[in-house]
């Protein structure tokens, strides 16, 4: 079972801006539980920090307990979100699975915290802003 406690958190050394930033994990795995075979993602976070960010040889074992999860994607963008935000609270944050083609389908799947005016002046970067819909935070 994935385990939140492998999450480790070290404080922002610029509270006072507002900044973004990303991690991208493109070897993320789990587990289909109605088929019991593989899934594979790239898992994008996105967030502006207030007091703590993420520390990211934590975040990499987080995601690597996922590993043997029979789990859909929709719960588990959504519960790293809930795990990374009760650890870090960040202003705002964003988790984005885009998943492998299964069946011929490609899934992406976003989950977000927050407020969109807590992101840096300009808000998203352009390529972001528009797989949201343009309108979205930016």
């Amino acid at each position: 079972m994935a385990d939140a406690a492998l999450l480790e958190f070290f404080e922002n050394q610029h509270p006072a801006r507002n900044y973004l930033i990303v991690h991208t994990a493109t070897e993320f795995t789990s587990v289909c539980p109605m088929t019991g075979q593989p899934d594979f993602a790239t898992m994008i976070v996105r967030y502006v920090a207030d007091k703590k960010c993420v520390e990211l040889k934590s975040l990499k074992l987080y995601f690597q307990s996922y590993r043997s999860d029979g789990i859909f994607y929709e719960d588990i963008t959504n519960r790293i979100l809930d795990e990374l935000v009760s650890g870090c609270s960040p202003h705002w944050m964003q988790v984005e699975s885009r998943w492998t083609v299964r069946g011929g389908i490609h899934t992406v799947v976003y989950a977000e915290h927050g407020r969109p005016e807590w992101l840096p002046s300009g808000g998203l970067p352009s390529g972001v802003s528009a797989a949201l819909g343009g309108g979205c935070c930016g």
